[in-house]
Protein backbone atom coordinates (compact mmCIF):
# COMPACT_ATOMS: atom_id res chain seq x y z
CA UNK A 1 0.00 0.00 0.00
CA UNK A 2 1.23 3.61 -1.11
CA UNK A 3 -0.97 6.70 -0.39
CA UNK A 4 -1.80 7.47 -3.54
CA UNK A 5 -1.83 3.62 -5.17
CA UNK A 6 -3.55 0.68 -3.30
CA UNK A 7 -3.96 -1.39 -5.76
CA UNK A 8 -3.20 -5.52 -5.27
CA UNK A 9 -4.81 -4.00 -1.86
CA UNK A 10 -8.34 -6.44 -0.58
CA UNK A 11 -10.18 -4.12 2.07
CA UNK A 12 -13.01 -4.63 4.05
CA UNK A 13 -14.48 -1.16 4.64
CA UNK A 14 -17.80 -1.01 7.15
CA UNK A 15 -20.01 1.39 6.95
CA UNK A 16 -19.36 1.40 3.51
CA UNK A 17 -22.34 2.99 1.94
CA UNK A 18 -22.47 5.66 4.70
CA UNK A 19 -20.79 8.98 4.40
CA UNK A 20 -16.80 8.85 5.15
CA UNK A 21 -16.99 4.89 4.31
CA UNK A 22 -18.59 5.71 0.67
CA UNK A 23 -15.92 8.38 -0.08
CA UNK A 24 -13.16 5.94 1.23
CA UNK A 25 -14.56 3.51 -1.25
CA UNK A 26 -14.59 6.47 -4.25
CA UNK A 27 -10.82 7.24 -2.80
CA UNK A 28 -9.76 3.64 -2.87
CA UNK A 29 -11.07 3.20 -6.91
CA UNK A 30 -9.43 6.14 -7.80
CA UNK A 31 -6.09 4.77 -5.99
CA UNK A 32 -6.58 1.95 -8.08
CA UNK A 33 -8.48 -0.69 -5.65
CA UNK A 34 -11.73 -2.10 -6.25
CA UNK A 35 -11.28 -5.20 -4.56
CA UNK A 36 -13.34 -4.24 -1.60
CA UNK A 37 -16.03 -5.91 0.94
CA UNK A 38 -18.43 -3.34 1.56
CA UNK A 39 -20.17 -3.80 5.13
CA UNK A 40 -23.36 -2.00 6.30
CA UNK A 41 -26.84 -2.06 7.64
CA UNK A 42 -28.54 -0.40 4.25
CA UNK A 43 -32.14 -0.38 6.47
CA UNK A 44 -34.65 1.98 4.74
CA UNK A 45 -32.74 4.83 4.04
CA UNK A 46 -31.70 6.34 0.11
CA UNK A 47 -27.94 5.41 1.96
CA UNK A 48 -27.56 2.58 -0.70
CA UNK A 49 -27.55 5.51 -3.45
CA UNK A 50 -24.11 6.24 -2.56
CA UNK A 51 -23.26 2.73 -3.54
CA UNK A 52 -24.53 2.97 -7.11
CA UNK A 53 -21.42 4.33 -9.10
CA UNK A 54 -18.38 2.97 -7.15
CA UNK A 55 -16.84 -0.55 -7.36
CA UNK A 56 -16.34 -3.02 -5.20
CA UNK A 57 -16.13 -6.97 -5.05
CA UNK A 58 -18.77 -8.01 -2.83
CA UNK A 59 -21.82 -6.80 -0.11
CA UNK A 60 -22.37 -8.03 3.31
CA UNK A 61 -24.77 -7.00 5.99
CA UNK A 62 -23.07 -5.71 8.95
CA UNK A 63 -24.46 -8.60 11.47
CA UNK A 64 -23.21 -11.46 9.29
CA UNK A 65 -19.54 -10.01 9.04
CA UNK A 66 -18.28 -11.28 12.76
CA UNK A 67 -19.47 -14.42 12.31
CA UNK A 68 -18.15 -15.06 8.62
CA UNK A 69 -14.89 -13.53 9.52
CA UNK A 70 -14.11 -15.47 12.72
CA UNK A 71 -15.24 -18.57 10.84
CA UNK A 72 -12.65 -18.02 8.07
CA UNK A 73 -15.34 -17.84 5.17
CA UNK A 74 -13.92 -14.21 4.30
CA UNK A 75 -10.63 -14.81 3.97
CA UNK A 76 -7.98 -11.98 4.58
CA UNK A 77 -7.88 -8.39 4.00
CA UNK A 78 -5.10 -6.71 3.93
CA UNK A 79 -6.75 -3.59 5.41
CA UNK A 80 -9.68 -2.90 7.78
CA UNK A 81 -11.62 0.34 7.73
CA UNK A 82 -13.80 0.51 10.15
CA UNK A 83 -16.09 3.32 9.82
CA UNK A 84 -19.26 1.49 10.90
CA UNK A 85 -21.14 2.77 14.04
CA UNK A 86 -24.12 5.06 15.41
CA UNK A 87 -23.04 8.52 14.43
CA UNK A 88 -26.23 10.55 16.23
CA UNK A 89 -25.05 12.53 18.78
CA UNK A 90 -28.19 13.03 20.13
CA UNK A 91 -28.60 8.90 20.51
CA UNK A 92 -30.48 8.28 24.01
CA UNK A 93 -29.85 4.22 23.64
CA UNK A 94 -26.90 3.71 25.84
CA UNK A 95 -27.40 0.05 25.38
CA UNK A 96 -27.59 -0.06 21.79
CA UNK A 97 -24.43 2.71 21.58
CA UNK A 98 -22.24 0.12 23.76
CA UNK A 99 -23.33 -2.64 21.40
CA UNK A 100 -22.76 -1.28 18.55
CA UNK A 101 -19.81 1.43 18.64
CA UNK A 102 -17.86 -0.32 21.16
CA UNK A 103 -18.93 -3.95 21.68
CA UNK A 104 -18.75 -4.35 18.04
CA UNK A 105 -15.07 -2.27 17.42
CA UNK A 106 -14.04 -4.37 20.20
CA UNK A 107 -14.43 -8.16 18.13
CA UNK A 108 -13.61 -6.37 15.27
CA UNK A 109 -10.19 -5.20 16.08
CA UNK A 110 -9.41 -8.70 18.05
CA UNK A 111 -9.91 -10.45 14.41
CA UNK A 112 -7.98 -8.05 13.26
CA UNK A 113 -5.12 -7.89 15.67
CA UNK A 114 -5.15 -12.03 15.68
CA UNK A 115 -4.19 -11.81 11.74
CA UNK A 116 -1.70 -10.27 12.44
CA UNK A 117 -0.36 -12.75 14.86
CA UNK A 118 -0.71 -14.76 12.54
CA UNK A 119 1.47 -13.00 9.83
CA UNK A 120 -1.17 -11.82 7.52
CA UNK A 121 -0.74 -8.12 8.39
CA UNK A 122 -4.05 -7.57 8.39
CA UNK A 123 -3.92 -3.18 9.00
CA UNK A 124 -6.91 -1.78 11.34
CA UNK A 125 -7.78 1.70 11.23
CA UNK A 126 -11.01 2.46 13.25
CA UNK A 127 -13.20 5.58 13.35
CA UNK A 128 -12.92 7.62 17.08
CA UNK A 129 -14.74 10.96 16.89
CA UNK A 130 -13.76 14.58 18.11
CA UNK A 131 -16.79 14.17 20.53
CA UNK A 132 -14.56 12.67 22.77
CA UNK A 133 -12.90 15.69 23.70
CA UNK A 134 -15.84 17.10 24.98
CA UNK A 135 -16.23 20.79 25.52
CA UNK A 136 -12.32 21.16 24.93
CA UNK A 137 -11.79 22.43 28.54
CA UNK A 138 -8.99 19.30 28.58
CA UNK A 139 -7.43 20.37 25.35
CA UNK A 140 -7.53 18.70 22.02
CA UNK A 141 -4.56 16.98 21.40
CA UNK A 142 -4.64 13.49 20.00
CA UNK A 143 -1.88 12.15 23.10
CA UNK A 144 -3.25 9.23 24.35
CA UNK A 145 -1.47 9.53 27.79
CA UNK A 146 -4.40 11.95 28.20
CA UNK A 147 -7.38 9.81 27.78
CA UNK A 148 -8.67 9.67 31.19
CA UNK A 149 -8.56 14.02 31.05
CA UNK A 150 -11.33 13.60 28.46
CA UNK A 151 -15.20 14.07 29.80
CA UNK A 152 -17.20 13.45 26.12
CA UNK A 153 -20.61 15.75 26.37
CA UNK A 154 -22.98 12.78 24.78
CA UNK A 155 -23.98 9.11 24.51
CA UNK A 156 -21.89 8.56 21.41
CA UNK A 157 -18.80 10.29 21.85
CA UNK A 158 -18.48 8.36 24.63
CA UNK A 159 -19.07 5.04 22.93
CA UNK A 160 -16.23 6.18 21.03
CA UNK A 161 -13.99 7.29 23.99
CA UNK A 162 -14.88 3.79 25.72
CA UNK A 163 -12.96 2.08 22.92
CA UNK A 164 -9.84 4.42 22.67
CA UNK A 165 -9.37 3.83 26.36
CA UNK A 166 -9.87 0.50 25.81
CA UNK A 167 -7.48 -0.29 23.52
CA UNK A 168 -4.60 1.75 25.35
CA UNK A 169 -5.45 -0.48 28.40
CA UNK A 170 -5.39 -3.26 26.72
CA UNK A 171 -1.56 -2.14 25.27
CA UNK A 172 -2.43 -2.39 21.29
CA UNK A 173 -3.15 1.01 20.87
CA UNK A 174 0.10 1.79 19.06
CA UNK A 175 -0.92 -1.44 16.61
CA UNK A 176 -3.75 0.16 15.54
CA UNK A 177 -5.00 3.48 14.26
CA UNK A 178 -7.78 5.74 15.37
CA UNK A 179 -9.15 8.62 13.61
CA UNK A 180 -10.84 11.72 15.58
CA UNK A 181 -12.77 13.03 12.88
CA UNK A 182 -13.88 16.66 13.28
CA UNK A 183 -16.52 18.41 11.43
CA UNK A 184 -16.67 16.63 7.90
CA UNK A 185 -18.81 17.64 5.16
CA UNK A 186 -19.57 16.98 1.71
CA UNK A 187 -21.15 14.56 -0.47
CA UNK A 188 -23.08 11.58 0.46
CA UNK A 189 -24.39 12.61 3.26
CA UNK A 190 -28.03 13.01 1.72
CA UNK A 191 -28.90 10.34 4.26
CA UNK A 192 -28.00 11.59 7.71
CA UNK A 193 -31.31 12.98 8.46
CA UNK A 194 -30.72 15.68 11.71
CA UNK A 195 -26.85 14.73 11.41
CA UNK A 196 -25.98 16.45 8.11
CA UNK A 197 -23.59 18.87 7.85
CA UNK A 198 -25.11 22.72 8.20
CA UNK A 199 -23.73 23.16 4.48
CA UNK A 200 -26.00 20.45 3.67
CA UNK A 201 -28.72 22.47 5.49
CA UNK A 202 -27.78 25.58 4.71
CA UNK A 203 -27.66 24.84 0.99
CA UNK A 204 -31.47 23.32 1.58
CA UNK A 205 -32.59 26.45 3.75
CA UNK A 206 -31.40 28.82 1.05
CA UNK A 207 -33.40 26.70 -2.22
CA UNK A 208 -36.41 26.47 -0.26
CA UNK A 209 -36.40 30.08 1.74
CA UNK A 210 -33.77 32.02 0.72
CA UNK A 211 -32.88 32.61 4.81
CA UNK A 212 -30.16 30.27 6.61
CA UNK A 213 -30.90 30.06 10.45
CA UNK A 214 -28.40 29.80 13.33
CA UNK A 215 -27.95 28.77 16.66
CA UNK A 216 -27.70 32.23 19.13
CA UNK A 217 -25.16 31.46 21.79
CA UNK A 218 -25.90 31.12 24.99
CA UNK A 219 -22.58 31.96 26.35
CA UNK A 220 -21.18 35.72 27.14
CA UNK A 221 -18.16 34.78 25.49
CA UNK A 222 -19.23 34.31 21.91
CA UNK A 223 -21.36 36.05 19.85
CA UNK A 224 -24.65 34.70 18.12
CA UNK A 225 -22.91 32.87 14.87
CA UNK A 226 -19.65 33.41 16.19
CA UNK A 227 -18.99 29.36 17.57
CA UNK A 228 -16.12 27.75 15.92
CA UNK A 229 -15.85 24.58 14.27
CA UNK A 230 -13.15 22.65 12.58
CA UNK A 231 -14.48 21.76 9.65
CA UNK A 232 -13.31 19.99 7.26
CA UNK A 233 -13.95 18.51 3.53
CA UNK A 234 -14.64 14.62 3.16
CA UNK A 235 -12.48 14.74 0.18
CA UNK A 236 -9.37 15.78 2.72
CA UNK A 237 -10.56 13.65 5.46
CA UNK A 238 -10.30 10.35 2.92
CA UNK A 239 -6.80 11.90 1.83
CA UNK A 240 -5.48 11.45 5.51
CA UNK A 241 -7.74 8.60 6.13
CA UNK A 242 -5.25 6.13 3.57
CA UNK A 243 -2.59 8.12 4.25
CA UNK A 244 -2.59 7.00 7.53
CA UNK A 245 -3.82 3.43 6.41
CA UNK A 246 -0.34 3.24 4.23
CA UNK A 247 1.62 5.15 6.82
CA UNK A 248 2.39 1.50 8.59
CA UNK A 249 4.92 3.39 11.05
CA UNK A 250 1.77 5.30 12.78
CA UNK A 251 -0.03 3.68 15.44
CA UNK A 252 -2.60 5.49 17.87
CA UNK A 253 -4.96 7.93 17.71
CA UNK A 254 -5.04 11.37 14.91
CA UNK A 255 -7.27 14.03 14.64
CA UNK A 256 -8.56 14.41 11.16
CA UNK A 257 -9.56 17.83 10.85
CA UNK A 258 -8.06 21.25 8.92
CA UNK A 259 -6.30 22.23 11.83
CA UNK A 260 -8.31 26.18 11.89
CA UNK A 261 -11.85 26.63 13.69
CA UNK A 262 -14.24 29.11 11.56
CA UNK A 263 -17.59 30.36 12.77
CA UNK A 264 -20.96 29.24 11.84
CA UNK A 265 -21.30 32.95 9.76
CA UNK A 266 -18.27 31.66 7.99
CA UNK A 267 -20.12 28.87 6.68
CA UNK A 268 -23.28 30.73 6.24
CA UNK A 269 -21.79 33.61 4.40
CA UNK A 270 -19.84 30.34 2.20
CA UNK A 271 -22.72 28.61 1.01
CA UNK A 272 -24.19 32.18 0.03
CA UNK A 273 -21.19 33.20 -2.03
CA UNK A 274 -21.27 29.65 -4.00
CA UNK A 275 -25.10 30.32 -5.04
CA UNK A 276 -24.04 33.79 -5.72
CA UNK A 277 -26.78 35.23 -3.26
CA UNK A 278 -26.73 38.03 -0.94
CA UNK A 279 -26.15 36.73 2.88
CA UNK A 280 -29.52 36.25 4.68
CA UNK A 281 -29.17 35.14 7.99
CA UNK A 282 -31.25 34.87 10.73
CA UNK A 283 -30.97 33.52 14.67
CA UNK A 284 -32.81 30.87 16.24
CA UNK A 285 -33.14 29.75 19.58
CA UNK A 286 -31.43 26.62 20.69
CA UNK A 287 -33.21 23.70 21.82
CA UNK A 288 -32.81 22.69 25.80
CA UNK A 289 -32.57 20.02 25.18
CA UNK A 290 -29.01 19.98 23.65
CA UNK A 291 -28.12 23.45 25.18
CA UNK A 292 -25.31 22.33 28.19
CA UNK A 293 -23.97 19.30 25.54
CA UNK A 294 -23.10 21.97 23.16
CA UNK A 295 -19.67 22.70 21.90
CA UNK A 296 -18.83 26.40 21.19
CA UNK A 297 -15.23 25.49 19.79
CA UNK A 298 -13.34 22.61 18.06
CA UNK A 299 -10.07 22.82 16.75
CA UNK A 300 -7.68 19.52 15.57
CA UNK A 301 -4.00 20.23 16.63
CA UNK A 302 -2.45 18.16 13.81
CA UNK A 303 1.20 18.05 15.13
CA UNK A 304 0.68 13.78 14.89
CA UNK A 305 -0.86 14.09 11.62
CA UNK A 306 1.94 15.93 9.86
CA UNK A 307 4.84 13.80 11.87
CA UNK A 308 3.87 10.93 9.90
CA UNK A 309 4.78 12.85 6.27
CA UNK A 310 1.47 14.03 5.78
CA UNK A 311 1.71 17.75 3.97
CA UNK A 312 -0.94 18.49 2.29
CA UNK A 313 -2.67 21.36 3.06
CA UNK A 314 -6.70 21.33 3.70
CA UNK A 315 -8.90 22.77 1.39
CA UNK A 316 -10.52 26.06 2.16
CA UNK A 317 -13.72 26.08 4.20
CA UNK A 318 -14.74 28.67 1.24
CA UNK A 319 -12.93 25.76 -1.49
CA UNK A 320 -14.76 23.07 -0.31
CA UNK A 321 -18.19 24.18 0.10
CA UNK A 322 -18.10 25.73 -3.23
CA UNK A 323 -16.92 22.72 -5.16
CA UNK A 324 -19.58 20.98 -3.36
CA UNK A 325 -22.13 23.21 -3.68
CA UNK A 326 -21.51 23.61 -7.80
CA UNK A 327 -20.52 20.10 -8.42
CA UNK A 328 -22.36 18.28 -6.06
CA UNK A 329 -25.48 19.60 -4.56
CA UNK A 330 -26.64 21.81 -7.25
CA UNK A 331 -26.41 18.87 -9.84
CA UNK A 332 -27.58 16.60 -7.17
CA UNK A 333 -24.51 13.96 -7.62
CA UNK A 334 -22.88 11.65 -5.34
CA UNK A 335 -19.09 10.94 -5.82
CA UNK A 336 -18.04 9.03 -9.21
CA UNK A 337 -14.56 7.73 -9.10
CA UNK A 338 -15.28 8.50 -12.78
CA UNK A 339 -15.68 11.95 -12.34
CA UNK A 340 -12.45 14.44 -11.22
Amino acid sequence: MKPDDFSGTRVLVTGGAGFIGSALVWALNRRGCDDVLVCDRLGTDEKWRNLTALKFADYLEADDLLPRLQSGALGKFDLVLHLGACSSTTERDASFLIRNNFEYTKDLAAWALRQKARGRKTRFVYASSAATYGDGSAGMADDDRRLHTLRPMNMYGYSKHLFDLYARRSGFLGQIVGLKYFNVFGPNEHHKGDMRSLVLKSFGQVRDTGVIRLFKSYRPDYRDGEQKRDFLYVKDAVAMTLHLAATLKAGGLYNIGGGQARTWLDLARAVFAALDRKPNIEFIEMPEAIRDRYQYFTQADLTRLRSTGYRAPATSLEDAIRDYVCNYLVPDKRLDPAVA
